[in-house]
């Protein structure tokens, strides 16, 4: 059975162990996902964005790994931008478990932020939400 594709958003200046664990997670020989991409640390420009809804574009769903700065993170929020266009689903993480976890800018006010948990990131990538 072929594996779910994914993009991980998430903020390259505060939460990038974040996006190591969920590599690590992908790893796992029972993972029903891999990572075909992640965000792309770059100035914001039309060559990111075209680059960015390329990479969207290429993958079933796209994780959005929100920590205490995410509401700040300019390319969160343009992926997530990207994502809504194209019509590509996302779901927002809790990155942090005893910390505040915001939410990005562009997403809507109805996205909840689920808890990081194996069980809810098998459901959340299978598309339950």
């Amino acid at each position: 059975m072929a594996k779910t594709k994914v993009f991980i958003s998430f903020d390259y200046d505060h939460d990038e162990i974040l996006k190591d664990f969920l590599v690590g997670q992908a790893k796992n020989p029972d993972s029903p996902f891999e990572l075909a991409d992640w965000s792309i640390k770059e100035a914001i420009d039309v060559r990111w964005k075209d680059k960015a809804r390329q990479r969207i574009n290429a993958v079933d769903v796209v994780a959005v790994i929100c920590g205490e700065h995410t509401d700040t993170a300019t390319g969160v929020s343009a992926e997530i931008s990207i994502a809504q266009s194209e019509e590509v689903p996302y779901f927002l993480l809790r990155g942090y478990s005893g910390k505040i976890c915001v939410k990005p800018k562009a997403a809507k006010s109805a996205d909840q932020i689920y808890n990081w948990t194996w069980d809810n990131l098998q459901v959340l990538i299978g598309g339950g939400r």
